[in-house]
Parts: structure tokens; sequence; C-alpha cells
């Protein structure tokens, strides 16, 4: 039998605590649907809730911010030299900055920059040709940053480029999110670490300053070569984007290749990962150089849970007020919050062409139910979900009208708003802006445009799951 004095004193540890995580809550959430949620199962489940929530519950990456004050003056430095030796640039067709591309780069601390050449990988196999040969032709140090590394043909190759590259000489920086790449052996890392590689895990490289802290990830895709070059996109390093996994298609995803003073925003956005993960600067070249081949106006949008702001859901917000003609956003997880579906709603009612691509096939059921729940309230607005039929669509872009697009890694999700760190690249080049377009189109000739019947006709305990999954949207 259990002494009374002890149940007693242990229920009294509980609900204290709760009570204390639920003044935490009251005094710091950033939305109410999350914090009404939390506080509901801390009263009503403390023993099962209490411990979720010290390890889920934080939505303020708050080591991350102690870092970012603690190397602000070496970072800040960079940041201005990136500021005064770039060239600012002027928005097409306008003789200043339109406000909503000003505010923009209010929001990321970061320049538009000109002098750009880019170019639209459309694939997996068009991307990793790319990086493949982009390292292969590094001559003083590459930087790496990836959600997912698996060591499949993809890692492999990857890895045999690096270790060569190091025998040259050439420095190798490696960030991975060790939730990400749980299943990454670490005889991989080892390896590359054996052959000269500094290698940082995200989430656990400075145990220390992390503490409870494993609801963040870093969902960024980047590679960067000498500052001179750079990629951003959806896509991991594995194979499931060539469809060479047995009993599986092709993930349709995109990417895009940099050349120009913008690789230096990506460089920034890097270097700050490094130095949260390892805790020093490396040394890298921070004068921003031109593209022979392209004159194209870049933005690079880096958002994340130590920002000030809720910048993810700003930029979002941000590119759906302002849509004139057309807002079309690819995304493979779509369990928007409140405020998104009524912006994206007001879009819709004034005119604007909205259409949401999602597949019909995802690697999460929960968050494909979630979206079900959404139907109704779209259709009612005019607002268009496609479902892409052929594999499963993981790339994240937005276009806005004919005048600007953004390709990056964020999704239309809680995840990628709040929790996650994000980065994005936004393009204003009229005829990079077509392309963009050009490949939605295509991408909606394989979809299918889902209707409130797909919902409304399905069982009630089909409804009801879907309802109460969206209930989690500020946990998927």
């Amino acid at each position: 039998m259990w002494d009374p004095v002890l149940l007693t004193l242990l229920l009294v540890t509980v609900y204290g605590l709760a009570l204390l995580c639920v003044l935490r809550i009251l005094l710091h959430y950033r939305t109410t649907q999350g914090a009404i949620a939390w506080i509901i199962a801390l009263l009503a489940f403390p023993y099962v809730t209490l411990p979720l929530f010290v390890l889920f519950g934080r939505n303020r990456f708050a080591g991350y911010i102690r870092a970012r004050r603690s190397g602000d003056v070496a970072l800040n430095q960079l940041l201005t030299v990136f500021e005064n030796e770039t060239q600012l640039t002027r928005i097409p067709d306008s003789d200043d900055p339109s406000p909503e591309l000003r505010v923009l780069t209010s929001l990321v601390r970061q320049p538009f920059t000109s002098g750009n050449y880019c170019t639209l990988l459309q694939d997996g196999r068009a991307t990793f040709d790319a990086l493949f040969e982009a390292m292969e032709s590094a001559r003083h140090y590459i930087l790496l940053e990836f959600y997912i590394v698996r060591s499949d043909r993809v890692g492999q190759r990857i890895k045999s480029i690096l270790k060569r590259k190091l025998a040259e000489g050439v420095k190798v920086y490696f960030i991975y999110d060790d939730i990400g790449s749980v299943w990454l052996p670490r005889n991989y890392l080892k390896e590359l670490t054996n052959a000269g590689a500094r290698v940082a895990a995200f989430g656990d490289g400075n145990v220390r300053r992390r503490r409870f802290q494993i609801n963040f990830r870093n969902h960024r895709k980047l590679l960067i070569c000498d500052g001179t070059l750079g990629f951003v996109g959806g896509i991991n390093l594995g194979d499931e984007y060539l469809g060479t996994k047995t009993n599986s298609l092709a993930w349709r995803d995109t990417h895009c290749r940099i050349e120009g003073p913008a690789v230096m925003g990506l460089q920034l956005a890097f270097v700050e990962d490094w130095y949260w993960a390892a805790n020093d600067l490396p040394s890298l070249n921070w004068t921003p150089k031109s593209s022979p081949a392209g004159d194209q106006e870049v933005l690079i949008l880096p958002t994340g849970p130590a920002d000030r702001f809720d910048t993810g859901t700003l930029f979002f917000l941000n590119c759906i007020n302002s849509a004139r003609e057309r807002i079309w956003i690819t995304s493979p997880y779509f369990v928007p919050d409140l405020q998104v579906v009524n912006a994206l709603q007001l879009a819709a009612l004034r005119g604007v062409d909205v259409r949401v691509l999602i597949p019909q096939n995802p690697d999460h059921q929960l968050v494909r139910l979630a979206a079900y729940s959404y139907l109704v309230q779209a259709s009612q607005a005019g607002i268009g979900i496609y479902r892409y039929q052929p594999g499963f669509l993981h790339e994240k872009v937005i276009l806005v009208d004919d005048r600007y697009a953004a390709v990056g890694t964020a999704n239309l999700d809680n995840r990628s708003m709040r929790l996650n760190f994000e980065i994005a690249a936004l393009f204003t080049d009229a005829a990079f802006v077509a392309q963009v377009r050009q490949m939605l189109e295509e991408d909606l000739r394989h979809c299918r445009l889902m209707t409130p019947s797909d919902y409304s006709e399905r069982s009630i305990v089909f409804r009801l799951t879907c309802r109460a999954i969206r209930l989690l949207a500020p946990l998927l």
C-alpha cells in the first residue's frame, strides 16, 4: 500500500508543477489555440501532460536565442559587411521597393541583392546533379546543412565527394538535424570527421545549452560553395527523390541554384546555425561577387523559433494579403492556423485565384486526415485544394501573381510557422517567376481538385476523426 502522506505530497507536487507550466503558458503563449490545448491537458491529465510539456511545450528556442546574443557582435559585423558591400536594388517597375517586399527585408534583416543568376531545379535528379557538380568544383570550402541525410546511394555519393575534396585541402562544415537524420549511421559521420570535416548535430551539438528543447527542428536544406554558389529548396539527401527505392515513386520536389551576392544571405543563415551547434565562427569569404551570367534580384528569408516575431507566419500572410491575381502554394503538409485560413478566404473572396497543392499520399496520415477538415471552409470561399496524384508532393513553393515567387523549406503548418528553422529564397525576376508558374501548371495537370463531398459524404466516424485531429494542429 502507498503511504497516504506520500500520495498527497506527490499529488500536490504534480499539480503545483502543472500550475507553474500554466503560468508560463499564460505569460509566453504565441497562439491562443495552442495555449488552451496545453492548459486543458495540464489541468485534466497532469501526470501524462507534464513530461510532454517539458519536452514539447516550448515555442521559443531559448538556448538558440542566448547563443545568438553571445555571438551578436561577430554576427552583426558580418551582417553589416553584407549590407554595406552588397548593392541594394529596386523592385522592378517601381521607383522604390514595394511595401510588401520592403517589409520582408526588415523582418529578416537581409537586403534584396542584384547581380544573381538563378536556376530552377525541378526534380531530384536535376538537383543532385547540380549539387554534385558544385561540390566537385569547390576550391576553398563547402557548407552543408540538411534536415535529412541518408546513407543510401545519394548519401554515399555525397560522402565520397566530400572525402575527396577534403584530401584536396577544401574545408567542409556539415550540419545535420539529429531528429531528421536519426537513422543516419554514426560510422557515416565518423568517416567524414576522420577525413577532416567539421560535423555538428543541430540538436545535440551542445547538450548543456539545449536542455529539453527537442521539439525544435532545423528543417533547412542548404549547400554553399566558396561563398559564391548556393542551393536552397525542399530536397533532402536521399534516394527517395530519384524514385530508386523499392516500390516507391520519386518524391516531387523543387530546389534552386543561386550564383551571386544572395549566396551571402544563405551563408549568414548557415553561420548562425553553426554558431549554435558548434560554438565557433568559421573563417569564410564575405565579399559578395556578382554573377557574370545574370542580374536577377533575390531576397533570402531565414525564419525560426528564435526570431523576435513569428517570421514564418508573417511571411505567408504577407504573400497572401498582397496577392492581386493569384496565390498558388504547394506544401506536403496543410494544417494552417486560423489566421492563415482567414487570409486565404479573404484573398479568394476578393477575386484572387487561390490554389493549394498538397499530396494525395503524404508520409504522415494524421496530416492527411486533418487536411480534409478544411475542405468545406475552403470551397465556400472559392479556395481550390488540389491533391497531387503521382508519388509524394514534397515541394514548398509560393507564386504571387506574376510578380514574385519563393522556393524554400517551409510547409503550411504550425511546425514550420513556429517550431522549425526554415529558409526560402524570394525571386522577382520575370523570367524566373514565369518558369515557376509553368512548373506549377504542369504540377496541376497531375492533380485532382478536391470538393466538399470528399469530406461531407464520408462516414461520420471519418469526419469526426478529421475534426479531432485538426484540434492537434498546434502539435502536428
